[in-house]
């Protein structure tokens, strides 16, 4: 099985960034944890603050990967061409968060990429990502 994750603006600074909201753990660390955990799954990584390379790597992935986790970051609540993107592709998404949007600023209540993915995952920290995978695996 092989799954990308695709993680969209400000994700690289996990770790240091709004640790109140988003923890400590850099995403770097835990992607190696999920790769020990799953030696059996090629898990792939991409991230991008830009809107258009996110696009440009689900338009790459989006036909030969068994499954995409795809966190847009804030793109989630404002990117109709991530949303186009997404059902352009053959590839199933999950869509992941790690805080629970709900519980944050109304603008982040509105999801523009959810009903274009297959599911999303929100909520659940860094363990959204191994949830988001687990979505995968035991649809085999």
């Amino acid at each position: 099985m092989k799954i990308i994750i695709i993680n969209g603006p400000n994700l690289n600074l996990l770790g240091v960034r709004e640790t109140e909201i988003y923890g400590d753990a850099s995403f770097e660390t835990y992607l190696q944890i999920l790769r020990n955990e799953y030696k059996d799954i090629s898990i792939d990584y991409y991230q991008s603050n830009v809107e258009g390379e996110i696009i440009n790597k689900l338009h790459e992935t989006g036909f030969s990967y068994d499954g995409i986790i795809l966190n847009a970051g804030g793109y989630t609540h404002t990117s109709v061409a991530i949303a186009d993107a997404i059902s352009a592709v053959n590839t199933d998404v999950v869509e992941v968060h790690i805080s629970n949007v709900y519980k944050r600023e109304d603008f982040r209540h509105t999801l523009l990429i959810a009903s274009k993915c297959k599911g999303s995952i929100i909520g659940f920290g860094l363990e959204s990502y191994r949830l988001a995978l687990l979505s995968f695996i035991h649809e085999k």
